[in-house]
This record gives C-alpha cells, sequence and structure tokens, in this order.
C-alpha cells in the first residue's frame, strides 16, 4: 500500500511538472509572437532562436539550483568594467534582486511576469555578448544584420546556448572578446582599477578607454602574429612569437586620411616603380610639370597615354594634356628618389593604399607625421621586410633582399604565409600600465563619444 502510495505521488507530481512546463512554453511561445514584446528586444530573432533550442523553457527563472542566472546578472550590473553601459541590458525591467524574488515564488504563480522576466534578460545577454564582440556602433553591421545573421562563425545566441552547458559560464562568455593585445590591456587596466578601493578614473580618460576598446571590438582579429599600424600614435608594431617588434610610419594628412581596415600582406616588391594616383596626378603634380616641363626628368617620372605608351613631351603635348588629363597617366621609376623607396608591402584594399620605403627618410624626425595622402611610409623598412621572411621561414632570402634594395633591382618575394595587416585608430593607448592618450588627427573621437553618452 505504501509502494503504490509512493508511486501514485510521484506520478502525480510529474503529471503537475509536465503541465507547468506546457504552461511556461505557451507564455514563451506566446510572448516572443507579441509585436509589443518583441518591439522591445534588441535582437528579437536570435532572442527566437534562444529559445527554439530549449523548446521555450526558462532559461533563467528555474528552480535547478544553478548559480548561472545569478552570475549572468552580475555580468551584466558590472559591465562598465568592459566599457560598456548598463543601461543598454534592459536595467530598468530586471535586477539581481527581482530575479531572486521572481525564482522565489511557487512554480505557478506569475507566470507571464516570469516570462517577461526571462525573455529580457535573455535578450540583455545576447546583447552584452555583441557588444563584447562586435562592438556596439560597429560601423560594417547594423544590429538588424547581425540579428539576421552569423558574423564569420560568430552568433550570440549560440554562444549564450553553449555557455549555460559548460561547467565555466562566465569565461565561455568572456572568451568573444578580442585577442589583440591593445584590447586586453584595456581589460586589465580596468579589472585592475576598479579592483582597488575608492579607485575611480577620470571621466576623461574613462571616456577614451570606452572608445577605443569599442573600436578594437570591430576589427575582429584573433591573430597571435599580425602587423598592427595605429594612425594617432604613428606607429606600426609588429607582433610575432611572443615578440613584438616597433616602427616608426607616415600616414595620411587630415585631407586625405589613411583608411581603418583588416587585411593581409601575401608580398612584398623591391625597388617598385609608382604609378601616380591620378588625383595626385592632376590637383598637384600636372601644375608643377607645366610650369617646368623640367619636372619630370628631374624626378624620374614618365608620361603615358592610355594604351600604355610612353609620351614624348613637348609644348604642344603639354597643352593636349592640359586640356585632358584624364587621357593621360604618370609613373615614376625605381631608384633613390622614388616615393616608395627601394620596397612595397601589398595587400588587397578597396582604397588602392600599400605600406612602402620613403625616399624622405628625414620626416620620420618630426612628431606630428600625418603627412601623405593616404598610404602608410614605414622607417626601416628593410628590417621589417627581413623580420617578415625570417619569420615565414625564409631566413636564407635576406642577404638577396639586402642586394635587391642596395641595387635598386625588382624582385617579387611571396610570403607562405601570407601576414594580417590591421590598421586602426586609437587615441589611448595602455602603455607600461598607465593609459597614454595620442592626439585625435582626424577628430573622430567626439562622435563616438556622443553616442555612448547618449545611453548613460
Amino acid at each position: 500500500m505504501k509502494t503504490l502510495l509512493t508511486v501514485t505521488i510521484i506520478f502525480c507530481f510529474t503529471i503537475f511538472t509536465q503541465a507547468q512546463d506546457v504552461k511556461t512554453a505557451q507564455e514563451i511561445s506566446s510572448l516572443l509572437k507579441d509585436n509589443g514584446t518583441l518591439s522591445k528586444l534588441h535582437y528579437p530573432q536570435s532572442v527566437i532562436r534562444f529559445y527554439a533550442g530549449i523548446n521555450s523553457e526558462y532559461a533563467w527563472i528555474t528552480a535547478e539550483k544553478s548559480d548561472q542566472p545569478e552570475t549572468a546578472m552580475l555580468l551584466l550590473e558590472y559591465s562598465y568594467r568592459f566599457g560598456l553601459s548598463l543601461s543598454d541590458y534592459h536595467w530598468d525591467s530586471i535586477s539581481l534582486q527581482k530575479l531572486r524574488k521572481l525564482r522565489d515564488t511557487p512554480v505557478e504563480e506569475n507566470q507571464r511576469e516570469k516570462a517577461e522576466f526571462d525573455i529580457l534578460m535573455t535578450d540583455a545577454l545576447i546583447t552584452f555578448i555583441n557588444h563584447l564582440h562586435l562592438g556596439k556602433y560597429n560601423p560594417l553591421y547594423q544590429s538588424s544584420y547581425i540579428d539576421s545573421n552569423d558574423i564569420n562563425g560568430f552568433r550570440s545566441d549560440d554562444i549564450l546556448q553553449n555557455a549555460r552547458q559548460q561547467t565555466d559560464f562566465l569565461k565561455t562568455i568572456l572568451e568573444v572578446q578580442p585577442k589583440i593585445k591593445e584590447y586586453t590591456d584595456f581589460q586589465n587596466y580596468l579589472n585592475t582599477l576598479y579592483e582597488e578601493e575608492d579607485c575611480i578614473a577620470p571621466e576623461s580618460e574613462s571616456e577614451k578607454i570606452m572608445i577605443n576598446m569599442e573600436r578594437l571590438r570591430w576589427i575582429d582579429a584573433n591573430d597571435t602574429s599580425y602587423i598592427l599600424v595605429n594612425i594617432p600614435s604613428y606607429t606600426l608594431k609588429l607582433y610575432n612569437k611572443g615578440n613584438v617588434f616597433d616602427f616608426k610610419v607616415i600616414i595620411g594628412k587630415p585631407a586625405t586620411r589613411t583608411p581603418v581596415l583588416r587585411s593581409i600582406i601575401t608580398y612584398f616588391t623591391t625597388a617598385p616603380d609608382w604609378k601616380v594616383p591620378q588625383s595626385i596626378f592632376v590637383k598637384e603634380m600636372l601644375p608643377k610639370i607645366l610650369k617646368s616641363p623640367q619636372y619630370l626628368e628631374d624626378h624620374h617620372y614618365s608620361v603615358y597615354d592610355k594604351n600604355g605608351n610612353q609620351v614624348e613631351i613637348s609644348s604642344s603635348k603639354l597643352k593636349e594634356i592640359r586640356q585632358n588629363p584624364s587621357r593621360y597617366s604618370v609613373r615614376q621609376s625605381s631608384g633613390c628618389d622614388n616615393a616608395l623607396g627601394a620596397v612595397v608591402f601589398r595587400f588587397e584594399n578597396s582604397y588602392g593604399i600599400y605600406l612602402h620605403d620613403t625616399s624622405q627618410k628625414q620626416l620620420f624626425n618630426k612628431d606630428d607625421r600625418a603627412l601623405s595622402h593616404g598610404c602608410i611610409r614605414v622607417e626601416n623598412a628593410q628590417e621589417l621586410a627581413a623580420l617578415l621572411l625570417k619569420d615565414d621561414g625564409s631566413g636564407s632570402k635576406i642577404p638577396v633582399l639586402e642586394s635587391a634594395m642596395s641595387e635598386y633591382k625588382r624582385k617579387d618575394f611571396v610570403l607562405k604565409q601570407p601576414v594580417p595587416i590591421v590598421i586602426t585608430y586609437l587615441t589611448c593607448l595602455i602603455i607600461d600600465g598607465k593609459p597614454v592618450l595620442y592626439k585625435d588627427i582626424y577628430h573622430l573621437d567626439d562622435s563616438l563619444e556622443n553616442m555612448f553618452n547618449q545611453n548613460k
């Protein structure tokens, strides 16, 4: 009789639990079909996919003994430690206190309120994960695109689903952050800062760190070996196998900015000739040629027609060039006066820029080096080329490189392992454990700071 009673109780409890699970699933499903609810969500499609993966059950308002929900809520509460804003994560509707209160109420009570809370908390975490990995104001991806697509294999709802199945929920979430050293330096600095009692960074410093962490999230680079060009600091760093090599660079003037981009260097060429960009030819070079045709010979330039035939310069030809400059182009032959110097590093991009040596090496002595038309000139270009060969397992080619550069002989050096190059715009870096600010050369900080300040 006792055994029968026990079986009956277990059976009734199972039926009751299943009924509650069905009711929960119905509440979640109903809310995720409600336009009013969906309009509150930052990433509605991601939230729908997430709940489809757990049969529309509660993810956080559960009776299970798990510290994940409270860990998740604390992660959102400490979002400022990641250079992010708590107001972006539904903090007016969810809180740790409310989570605990709803979890402690009987299972059958407040079903709709619990479902609403669970959905908002899921959306907050999905938003936080997207912000950690891609940034909040990523110029390449609108939030609607991120919501509907995976970005290079990344989907925040998949990350959150996976994190719930891991023993270290927190670590799995934070793994989505950029691995690039400059970002890690910022994160370590903030962790140290906020662990010290009564230690608060000046507002201006906090804003600089916030916007520059944001910029690093746009890069989507997790390589261990790469070249990083930072425009405001006029620097190039080569990272390889735990080593860092520093170089000075010259970057674009404010009127002809060096773009932010990510690409790969596949090869470099010694003794390059220079095909002058048409805009430079028409706006800057043609007036000098018309004033003195000797300018071409003095600087080793040659003029070509549309068919690639070299043009003999005469007074009548100069008149024709002046009237129809688009029909002509100019190239500079290799040599000590060549604008590209003795070596140029090629990488695919839509801006037509490259990294190269220069004949005007004295310019590296200047503090302000925003002097080019957009391309990047690097000091000690031969050393950079030699390091790339060595790291590529082609150290034996270094004497050939040196000879080709000194004698201005054209030779291509193709890398077996292309090297990622990241050109970024960071007005703040952590140097020796302290923030160092750089001049906002292109005046890009104010607009990004204003975007973040709107949601404080």
